[in-house]
């Protein structure tokens, strides 16, 4: 489990495209929090402490505390609108969450043992991944940070879908939500170039041999 994430802010009156360039040049970020029975509140946090949280994987999945003024709320980051050639952060969103509501939001996917898979390392294939993050919905305290995908086992040829992944109690699958028409391809093992030279040199010998 991660440390958990405070985050100091200052409520922003002064709103507009020119006010948050303003920000931006005195290093500070412009950021809202919605959600709940609370009205939007506009914000700004530290540069510096955001360029920090932005290289923290648990940044983009824990719930956060967000002190604004003295007052503390939780949220998730809900969206991050990056910088188009830095990486900097122009503006975040925040969504506000409530204990007794669930709430629905990303994680990332956290793949294992991808060293020894077994497609990989004994049948010369390649891990494929289909998607690094997955949509999940569950109340703020079942929330986990990241979701893992073991491949020791996977052999060449063969998927990991989202019902093969384990969950924690009380976390579901957005699109299996859907029905079993929407179980998610997460990743396979597939067979390389050298792989599929392999099985047609082997085809070719076969049928030489049977020719004889």
């Amino acid at each position: 489990m991660s440390e958990a994430i405070t985050l100091t802010a200052e409520a922003r009156k002064d709103v507009g495209k020119g006010a948050s360039r303003r920000l931006r040049r005195a290093d500070l970020v412009p950021a809202i929090i919605y959600g709940g029975e609370q009205s939007p509140a506009q914000i700004t946090l530290a540069g510096k402490a955001i360029r920090k949280m932005l290289q923290t994987d648990s940044f983009y999945s824990q719930i956060l505390t967000i002190e604004v003024e003295g007052k503390k709320q939780q949220a998730i980051l809900k969206d991050v609108q990056r910088h188009p050639a830095k990486e900097i952060a122009m503006h975040l969103d925040f969504l506000r969450v409530d204990a007794d509501h669930a709430l629905t939001t990303h994680v990332p996917l956290r793949f294992l043992n991808e060293d020894i898979c077994v497609g990989v390392k004994d049948q010369g294939g390649a891990i494929t991944h289909s998607r690094v993050e997955v949509e999940i919905r569950c109340l703020p305290a079942n929330l986990p940070e990241f979701i893992e995908v073991d491949m020791a086992g996977v052999e060449l040829g063969n998927h990991i879908h989202l019902s093969d992944l384990t969950v924690p109690e009380g976390v579901e699958f957005v699109a299996m939500l859907q029905g079993e028409g929407h179980d998610l391809d997460v990743a396979s093992v597939q067979a390389t170039r050298a792989t599929k030279g392999d099985e047609e040199s082997g085809e070719a010998a076969t049928e030489e041999a049977g020719e004889e």
